[in-house]
């Protein structure tokens, strides 16, 4: 299931913290009432971990699944540790066409992934072969690179930014196999219902 939203409030900023099933990485400014909002709505099996990182805009500079996180090449040591740790990921240094913020210039499930247009054939393979998902160069919100900056995806959901055209949708409901039959319809019903309720 892919939605596309619209930020009514365009001087809203869209945080994205880095997380998966075990975990999700804060920066060191979140409050302590910020924190406890995040817990309270998360399972407890789901780690969160404040992280003091002079590259605080965690989201454009780790991107992740449940098994390996790529992260800027100048990310300190003992974040990446704190990474690896809390996500149970395997961590690589990376860029994505010689941009650092990689969180920015991909996105990726584990189910497969989206990069940055300019991403090599040769790339791609390297990074397929990394993070063990099939990719695919493109765009969304007709025609940017910055994907993270246009979706957020999951194994089963994705929200796209509502310029995000259909042929750009079509490639991410192909890449991220999100219309699969296997893919748990029911969790995605329900949550396009409960969408729709909260914007009627």
């Amino acid at each position: 299931m892919i939605l596309n939203l619209q930020n009514e409030r365009v001087s809203d900023p869209i945080c994205i913290f880095p997380g998966n099933r075990h975990g999700l990485l804060v920066p060191n400014n979140t409050t302590d009432q910020e924190l406890q909002h995040i817990r309270n709505c998360l399972p407890s099996s789901v780690k969160i971990q404040r992280v003091e990182e002079r590259l605080s805009a965690l989201g454009n500079v780790i991107a992740c699944n449940d098994y390996v996180a790529l992260v800027h090449p100048d990310l300190d040591r003992e974040t990446e540790e704190i990474l690896a740790d809390t996500l149970k990921v395997e961590v690589f240094r990376q860029t994505i066409v010689d941009q650092v913020l990689v969180g920015s210039y991909c996105a990726f499930s584990n189910q497969g992934g989206l990069v940055h247009p300019k991403t090599s054939i040769d790339d791609q393979e390297e990074l397929s072969s990394l993070l063990q998902v099939p990719l695919v160069a493109g765009t969304v919100n007709r025609g940017s690179e910055v994907i993270a900056g246009g979706m957020v995806v999951n194994d089963w959901c994705a929200f796209c930014g509502l310029d995000t055209t259909s042929t750009e949708l079509s490639v991410i409901e192909s890449v991220f196999r999100l219309g699969d039959a296997a893919q748990p319809s029911a969790i995605a019903t329900t949550m396009r219902d409960s969408l729709i309720d909260s914007m009627a």
